[in-house]
């Protein structure tokens, strides 16, 4: 951007105007909502205002034009900021759904959700994901540019945008986040620091006195401090981030929060509530508003914003004459290109899958698949939180990713489980990326939050997650996952896949791949399982449908079911051989997935599950939470009820009660009872 347009300091009459209607839009919405939080939005109005008419590459038209900014709303408590400027520049956003803020069935819910409305490049809320989401993004857009980009031809290039709070900053992932982006140097990283010194519970003082900008110059970012109301600062606090290409940038701005609100500007009372009617009097007269109607947009103003429309559709028309000068020069690059927008996977992408034969750790397996897959899945990249050799993440024979060499395929993401799962979901943002990670099971739960919001956005993320039980052994209990499976499990949209040996490891990856609807989760063993002859029992494919006869009973019908997930499917084998030598016909099931299983017809599920036969025995080496949907009350459950220990692992199963012996034992003592 010239010099010649960055804004007087103070702003021009018309900037004025068009940051007034901005606030006054965001004031309005939350007064008729009686709910949200209008402090936020009234403070950022003008970094909004700067970055969406002068700075953001965007097409209101074409929100998914694919060399578009992203803008990452971090702060998402503050999204009538959002609301509003896609409003104002022409997106499909009506201002009916600003008027219906926070109720049900307008675009505009209480936080913005990626896939609800139109503009809106991620979910945001949980404090601190979006910025470390934003990572994830701006690491997509190095990698699509090392890959795709050829001298005189930039297919890709883009800024990632974030706004942030001090909340933001508070937060542990954040910190994760941006520690691993500086060490990268993101350089079209650019980050708005909204510094308000206001929390919920007042001041910042009381919990939070570190120097940030001194914080983000250790971590080798690009640091500037202006003040936040003036737009001349804004304007060349922006280019100058824009220029600076080896450091993400950081811009500390002095806001306020509830801008011009007489009573609460600089509160906490400006945060999280409406200002009241009178209040909204006041700070309108304190803003010269002349209008007594809400929702009031003066046309001079919306003219300034609906120039985005054109200035976007320019933008984007020359983005599209490189593309075809690009295909001309390089149509299979260009072939790729397109397969990658699309997510199609390209033919024969399974051809090369393995089968195995030998007993092996279900880990293990999983890193026999990924080496298969690669070569044939360009996009399917991914690491671990600096447990690579034991999560068996690495793809053979390819760098990995760095400042140095942006298009590397193995990720080190260091000890930062939590922003790895959110840099995942920056990456899935990206459509066509097939991003995995890998950590041990047990350590899930510090990266939940990013997960959650994998599901709820529907990213096609994949989890490796290792170690998956007391199986790992001498570790003990601080490793051993227990309780994981259960909560996994509970989020919905995310498919939890535990295989029981190494092809149904196979299949597992295939139903991950082909899942587009949401994020999957691989559970896998440290220690050896055996590997199943498949000529003796039913194919590892059938666990795309979650759950499958692994091996029928001697006669039409069973007298017992045993249910077996992951590692416990072998005592439940076992058993069935010994049980139906005593005459009892006794079926094993494999389920290595409930959601899978819950997605087929009824028909399929009673073919499994007949729900006339009431004696089941459920194995899997987790808490028991959940199982009573498939084990009747006339079943029963061999799971953990507590804590792991330290010891082999072959002890602890038997200690556990995870032997042939228990589950024939729980078996008998169920058949005996009428």
């Amino acid at each position: 951007m010239a010099s010649s347009s960055v804004p007087n300091a103070a702003g021009d009459a018309l900037d004025r105007l068009c940051i007034t209607t901005l606030r006054t839009l965001a004031i309005d919405a939350v007064e008729q909502a009686q709910s949200g939080h209008p402090g936020a939005p009234m403070e950022n109005a003008p970094f909004g205002y700067l970055l969406y008419t002068r700075y953001l590459r965007h097409n209101p038209r074409n929100p998914q034009w694919p060399n578009r900014d992203r803008f990452v709303l971090s702060a998402g408590h503050g999204c009538m900021l959002l609301y509003g400027l896609l409003h104002l520049t022409g997106y499909d956003l009506p201002l009916d759904d600003i008027r219906r803020f926070r109720q049900w069935g307008s675009k505009t819910p209480g936080h913005p959700e990626y896939g609800h409305t139109p503009g809106v490049e991620t979910t945001t809320g949980p404090l601190g994901q979006g910025l470390a989401t934003a990572v994830g993004m701006a690491i997509a857009e190095t990698w699509l540019a090392a890959h795709f980009n050829r001298p005189g031809h930039n297919l890709v290039d883009y800024y990632t945008y974030v706004l942030c709070s001090d909340g933001d900053l508070m937060e542990g992932v954040a910190s994760e986040a941006c520690s691993l982006a500086g060490t990268l140097k993101l350089g079209k990283l650019i980050v708005f620091y909204a510094d308000n010194r206001i929390t919920i519970d007042g001041s910042t003082d009381l919990a939070f006195r570190e120097q940030v900008a001194t914080r983000f110059l250790a971590y080798d970012w690009h640091v500037q401090s202006i003040e936040g109301n003036d737009l001349r600062q804004i304007a060349q606090a922006i280019e100058q981030a824009q220029q600076e290409t080896t450091r993400p940038s950081l811009i500390v701005a002095r806001t306020h929060i509830g801008y011009g609100s007489p009573n609460k500007q600089d509160t906490a009372k400006a945060h999280g509530e409406p200002l009241g009617a009178e209040e909204v009097k006041l700070t309108k007269q304190v803003y010269g508003w002349p209008y007594e109607e809400p929702f009031t947009i003066p046309a001079e103003a919306l003219e300034v914003y609906r120039q985005c429309i054109p200035r976007g559709e320019r933008l984007e028309a020359e983005w599209q004459a490189r593309r075809a000068a690009y295909a001309a020069a390089f149509p299979d690059l260009a072939a790729e290109w397109q397969a990658f927008q699309t997510q199609t996977l390209p033919p024969g992408w399974d051809a090369d899958l393995p089968h195995f034969t030998d007993a092996m750790a279900t880990r293990q397996a999983s890193g026999s698949i990924i080496n298969a897959l690669a070569p044939r899945l360009p996009f399917l990249i991914g690491g671990s939180a600096d447990l690579t050799p034991s999560n068996n993440t690495t793809i053979k024979g390819a760098p990995a990713y760095s400042a140095t060499t942006r298009a590397g395929r193995n990720f080190h993401f260091g000890v930062r489980e939590h922003a790895m799962g959110a840099i995942l979901n920056g990456m899935a943002l990206t459509p066509g990326f097939i991003p995995y990670g890998g950590t041990f099971l047990i350590f899930s739960d510090y990266m939940k939050a990013a997960i959650r919001l994998a599901a709820l956005m529907r990213l096609r993320v994949i989890y490796v997650f290792t170690h998956d039980s007391i199986g790992l052994g001498e570790d003990g209990p601080t490793h051993q996952a227990v309780e994981q499976l259960a909560g996994l499990r509970a989020i919905p949209n995310l498919t939890v896949i535990r295989p029981a040996d190494a092809n149904e490891v196979t299949a597992a990856w295939c139903t991950a791949i082909r899942n587009t609807e949401g994020p999957t989760a691989i559970v896998l063993t440290r220690q050896k399982v055996p590997t199943f002859d498949r000529t003796r029992h039913a194919p590892a494919s059938l666990l795309s449908k979650g759950a499958y006869v692994f091996s029928k009973e001697q006669g039409d019908t069973p007298d017992l079911i045993l249910i077996g997930s992951g590692s416990e499917l072998q005592w439940a084998v076992a058993a069935q051989a010994q049980l139906q030598q005593e005459g009892i016909a006794t079926r094993v099931v494999s389920m290595p997935s409930w959601e899978c299983f819950e997605q087929q017809p009824a028909e399929y599920r009673h073919s499994v599950l007949p729900p006339t036969v009431k004696k089941r025995v459920a194995i899997e080496a987790a808490a028991p939470l959940g199982w009573r949907d498939y084990v009747t009350d006339e079943g029963a459950i061999i799971a953990m009820k507590e804590f792991g220990a330290s010891a082999p692992f072959t002890v602890l199963m038997r200690e556990f009660g995870f032997t042939v012996e228990n589950v024939i034992a729980t078996a008998k003592s169920l058949l005996s009872q009428t």
